[in-house]
């Protein structure tokens, strides 16, 4: 079954003759399978290669307008899945865009850092992005009714949102998949960057993040537990987050001088990847940290419906050092939205200091009974 995925009618109008649209994503979200969607309605001629595949690396790299002219032929449509694995990939799309009148491009990419680095300067002015993360609930609504979404709902806490996991029936299965993404996927784009030899503590740093959701991150305590300087354990969440791994959040400051700003806040990608790696897929009434799942569910959630629905906002958490507090701030359209986020019954009043130092501000209560308006 495929689940119609909210980027496929962005792409479709995006690639256009003269310019790249470069998709970022974690492995195993769909690339392959929205580009293969995307093809499906394709009638003029179309070249499709994988940059992992090695020969297409001495055609892709060869900085030569010749080699690849005869490399695309007739196409009038380039598709690269993978393309950061090919060298000078950015200086020769470039090239192709230049000298191949009418050409449309499309790469996809696993790891932010690499192929923007490639792509970045080559393509000033040439390239369109587009992220593509884990399913997304506005994605899975397609194919289930309501009742369907409030008796999924904690599975989707449990075991995310990856679009082989949504499909499956089986929660032993679940964990499977989730466990071998973890141990083949999930840092095989980091591990290749030159310098990063110690997976063995870029997992136990992940652990420890696990347990640290919706709570400011000390660099200075994770570089110890670790063993590490304070800015290694910076460079490795950097590269986590660079590779779809971990989402930051920055303190919210405008106004007060208790504000914390210093430390960040980090969400993983998917909550399956961060059940996966502390191995507890225990059942929703048997855990310690169903409020945990369900901010960092809901964070993730709103970014994807940011990204898919193209609204722009700075993204923030808002907490001052005599606890008051607010778990996901906007900045958007020139006000302030925060946004309060409870798995239980609690119904936290919004906090004075906010009120009084943003008064044209909003505030809500983000819960069980209306947080589908919140990520749809």
């Amino acid at each position: 079954m495929y689940i119609l995925q909210k980027q496929l009618e962005k792409l479709k109008k995006l690639a256009v003759p003269g310019k790249v649209v470069v998709i970022y994503g974690a492995r195993r979200t769909g690339k392959t399978t929205l580009l293969k969607e995307f093809l499906k309605n394709e009638s003029k001629a179309h070249l499709m290669v994988s940059g992992e595949d090695i020969t297409v690396h001495s055609y892709l790299s060869s900085q030569s307008v010749e080699k690849l002219t005869a490399f695309v032929g007739k196409a009038k449509l380039l598709v690269v899945d993978e393309a950061q694995k090919i060298p000078n990939i950015g200086l020769n799309l470039k090239l192709i865009v230049d000298h191949l009148s009418g050409i449309r491009i499309v790469v996809t990419g696993s790891s932010s850092f690499d192929l923007a680095h490639h792509t970045g300067e080559p393509l000033t002015g040439r390239k369109y992005t587009l992220k593509l993360f884990p399913l997304a609930q506005m994605e899975i609504g397609e194919i289930e009714n309501i009742h369907q979404t409030e008796a999924n709902l904690e599975n989707r806490l449990i075991y995310g949102s990856y679009p082989e996991v949504v499909l499956m029936q089986d929660n032993r299965e679940r964990e499977k998949y989730l466990k071998e993404i973890v141990s083949s996927y999930l840092y095989k784009d980091i591990l290749e960057l030159d310098g990063i030899r110690h997976s063995g503590k870029i997992i136990r740093l992940l652990q420890l993040i696990a347990f640290q959701i919706g709570k400011e991150v000390s660099l200075s305590e994770l570089g110890t537990s670790l063993s590490m300087s304070k800015n290694t354990a910076e460079r490795y969440l950097d590269l986590l987050e660079k590779a779809f791994v971990l989402q930051r959040l920055t303190g919210f400051s405008r106004n007060l001088r208790n504000e914390i700003t210093k430390n960040c806040r980090y969400y993983f990608l998917d909550n399956g990847v961060r059940n996966a790696l502390i191995n507890n897929f225990n059942l929703f009434h048997q855990r310690n940290d169903c409020g945990e799942l369900w901010e960092n569910y809901l964070v993730m959630e709103r970014l994807k419906k940011q990204e898919y629905q193209d609204i722009q906002a700075n993204n923030y958490f808002w907490r001052t050092y005599t606890k008051q507090e607010i778990d996901f701030v906007e900045d958007r359209e020139g006000r302030l939205f925060g946004y309060e986020m409870k798995w239980g019954k609690a119904k936290p009043k919004i906090p004075k200091l906010w009120q009084s130092a943003y008064p044209d501000s909003s505030f809500e209560l983000i819960n069980r009974q209306n947080y589908l308006n919140f990520i749809t």
